[in-house]
């Protein structure tokens, strides 16, 4: 699949936030906090397949 710079930059974003969010997570292990950072980071996964497939639809170059 060839992708523009655009996709790869909103890509590279979410899954910054993803990994800060599953560290977290990993090292409180068991916290309530951690479970909370688990649940977000589950949500950041579904809007960041969200905004993949929306650039994709709607750009020229990737398509």
């Amino acid at each position: 699949m060839k992708t523009c710079d655009r996709f790869e930059k909103i890509k590279s974003e979410f899954q910054f936030d993803i990994t800060a969010l599953t560290n977290h997570a990993a090292r409180h292990a068991g916290t309530n906090p951690a479970m909370a950072s688990s649940r977000i980071a589950k949500g950041v996964r579904l809007n960041m397949a969200r905004a993949l497939s929306r650039h994709y639809s709607r750009c020229k170059l990737c398509c």
